[in-house]
């Protein structure tokens, strides 16, 4: 096996080139044997392979710096830079995180989770060496889904008027999670296809095989030949405007074409070169290769078939035990919620940004294609686009992941909220999201967005609250309207038709005593309630209530919790810095509302939270119902102790 003998790409330069196929053989087959045992993003890496092994062999990582787009297609990467016998752990608790981390490998130069900001950090390090009168190679690797960012095309641009030496592959596979969509898909499907460049393309290729190692005036000769070629068959020739030399495309499984083509790059001195070159998303797995959507990240599977692993039979042996029924999840519940509105109300859109699965878009779009846009990995265009559907009279629903619409906040302020426009985000994967890790964990939204006047802010404790708060967005046209909601199953389905609340109202669950009274947000619901049971075991009195509205609060309601209550607690998934807790101890200063008690917030501390299971994090975070619960006795303990210290509480107690 060529696998076991490589640690490191020092020993992976060991190899001949025509060894390295074999190699690339050997770890598909780990990262099936993986993937089939643990899950992950699964059909990325293996159509990267060849590129991996390519770039890792002709450059001298990690002296020369490799900057991956997202991480999704480095798995190959962990795997041949020391990370192979922890590979099995990767997403897992306490194990390799699912994405480039700097922390984990002085191989992983620059870390991301959210897409198109390779060309940008690649561009900065090349700077900053040419500053440093350092000579090493930089690439950056992105996938043409990550093409769709403005991001790329804004380092891309500067890339080009500043003449940097830089390598940008663009690893085109005609996806990102789902099939690519946009100009940009199609323009990059021409230049695969085009026939007068296919007819040329051996001609180009042999122009930069002869360039030589050195000598600038030949080197700028075989560029303008070059351009000259691609300007005249290359719809576009948009790379060559940008001041690039575009390179391919080339096939991205040919090892000897790419390590060829990328020796050649690395020893000339030709500036910015973008090479094209072309994968297949999944290859060398025949169910990744003919689904490659569902096998972009997996849970484990059958690795021979690829089905997801059979029921478990009984412990009689003789009949499987039926799974236990599981509540959709909020994005199905959103779903079906935003279709139902879409049959009834003809200026409801849905918009999206390359997630369409993944926010629940996909269904809406099946029901109303003339009124379901996807913009690609665009998240600021997303929101800018719906800003403009919404000063015509439209209802956008724009569905953004938490961790995605960090990306357009200045377009939420300055293009909706500030102009007071109805747009309505639906806010999937809200706090924690367990093994994609801090990139993706959704902490920040309540913080974020609570500073916009005007919006309101609202999260759900069920499916019938989700479509309450849809119903209750479009119902009103005087401001931008959130809803944030977790991933995975709610705690019950849909029972109900929805209705319209009162915006900024609360719901009082229950109210059994005031010893402590429960302010929960959305997930932590069930957490409060699971608490106020033990608490009320104990003897003491409990009152919960559903915090659904974090922007405007209710005051009334806060006014008489702070009356009644000797402890509020305060519960949210988000980070506390900002967030719901933050928001309360702001309006009691505010309304000069006095506290009978004291008040205890509890959410997500001050750090960044790794990746694991959602119970290990939850655990981190300190919200898990034990922990509430003993920082609530605790508490309540304190309390006490302190008022035995007065005199009037010794007076009293005598």
């Amino acid at each position: 096996m060529k696998l076991d003998g490589i640690q490191s790409p020092a020993e992976l330069r060991k190899l001949e080139v025509s060894e390295l196929p074999e190699l690339a053989a050997e770890i598909r087959a780990f990262l099936v044997d993986v993937a089939a045992r643990k899950g992950g993003h699964f059909a990325p890496s293996m159509g990267t392979v060849e590129l991996t092994i390519a770039l890792h062999y002709v450059y001298d990582t990690p002296h020369d710096l490799l900057v991956w787009d997202v991480g999704h297609q480095a798995y190959a990467h962990k795997l041949l830079t020391g990370r192979r016998d922890r590979l099995h752990t990767i997403r897992q608790d306490d194990g390799l995180s699912g994405f480039l981390k700097r922390a984990e490998s002085r191989y992983d130069d620059f870390g991301a989770g959210h897409a198109s900001t390779a060309p940008s950090a690649a561009l900065g390090m090349a700077e900053g060496l040419a500053l440093s009168g350092k000579e090493r190679n930089v690439i950056a690797v992105i996938g043409d889904g990550a093409m769709t960012g403005g991001l790329a095309f804004e380092a891309l641009n500067n890339a080009g008027a500043l003449g940097s030496n830089l390598l940008v592959v663009l690893n085109d596979n005609a996806m990102s999670i789902s099939p690519n969509v946009g100009a940009m898909a199609h323009y990059l499907t021409t230049l695969a296809t085009h026939p007068f460049y296919r007819k040329v393309k051996s001609d180009v290729h042999s122009v930069i095989t002869r360039l030589p190692k050195v000598g600038a005036v030949a080197g700028a000769f075989a560029r303008r030949l070059e351009q000259g070629l691609k300007g005249v068959v290359v719809p576009g020739a948009l790379f060559q405007a940008l001041g690039f030399t575009y390179l391919g495309p080339i096939d991205g499984h040919e090892l000897g074409d790419l390590t060829d083509v990328l020796s050649r790059v690395r020893d000339s001195s030709m500036g910015p070169v973008l090479l094209h070159v072309l994968t297949q998303k999944g290859r060398g797995y025949a169910p990744a290769e003919a689904d490659p959507v569902k096998f972009h990240g997996v849970g484990p599977f059958d690795p021979v078939t690829g089905a997801a692993p059979p029921v478990k039979a009984s412990e009689d042996g003789n009949s499987a035990t039926p799974p236990l029924p599981v509540p959709p999840s909020y994005t199905a519940a959103f779903s079906n919620a935003l279709i139902a509105l879409g049959k009834r109300r003809e200026d409801l859109v849905g918009i999206t940004a390359a997630m369409a699965t993944g926010t629940g878009i996909d269904g809406f779009a099946k029901e109303f294609p003339e009124r379901s846009y996807d913009v690609g990995i665009a998240e600021g265009h997303a929101v800018t686009f719906a800003a403009g559907l919404a000063t015509q009279g439209l209802r956008p629903v724009c569905a953004i992941y938490s961790t995605f619409l960090q990306r357009a906040y200045d377009h939420v302020f300055h293009d909706v909220a500030l102009q007071k426009l109805p747009v309505v985000f639906a806010i999937d994967r809200a706090g924690l999201v367990g093994a994609d890790g801090p990139t993706h964990h959704g902490l920040f939204d309540l913080a974020y967005l609570r500073t916009l006047p005007g919006l309101v802010l609202s999260a759900p404790r069920d499916a019938d609250e989700l479509a309450d708060l849809l119903e209750t967005a479009l119902d009103q046209d005087e401001a931008p309207f959130a809803i944030r909601y977790p991933r995975g199953s709610g705690p019950s389905p849909r029972t109900r038709e929805p209705k319209i609340l009162p915006i900024g109202s609360w719901d009082v669950l229950s109210e059994r005593g005031w010893d402590v009274a429960f302010l929960a947000v959305g997930s932590m619901v069930p957490v409060a309630e699971s608490v106020s049971e033990q608490l009320i075991a104990q003897g003491l009195g409990v009152s919960v209530i559903n915090a659904r509205f974090i922007k405007p609060l209710d005051i009334e309601r806060l006014r008489i919790v702070a009356g009644k209550a000797r402890l509020v607690v305060t519960l949210e998934e988000g980070t506390m810095r900002g967030g719901f807790g933050s928001a309360v101890l702001e309006a009691l200063v505010e309304h000069e509302i006095d506290l009978s008690g004291t008040i205890l917030c509890r959410g997500v501390p001050d750090r960044f939270i790794t990746h694991g299971s959602m119970d290990k994090l939850r655990g981190l975070a300190g919200l898990q119902p034990g922990q509430v619960l003993e920082a609530v006795l605790e508490r309540l303990g304190r309390d006490e102790d302190s008022l035995r210290k007065t005199p009037g509480m010794r007076k009293a107690q005598e």
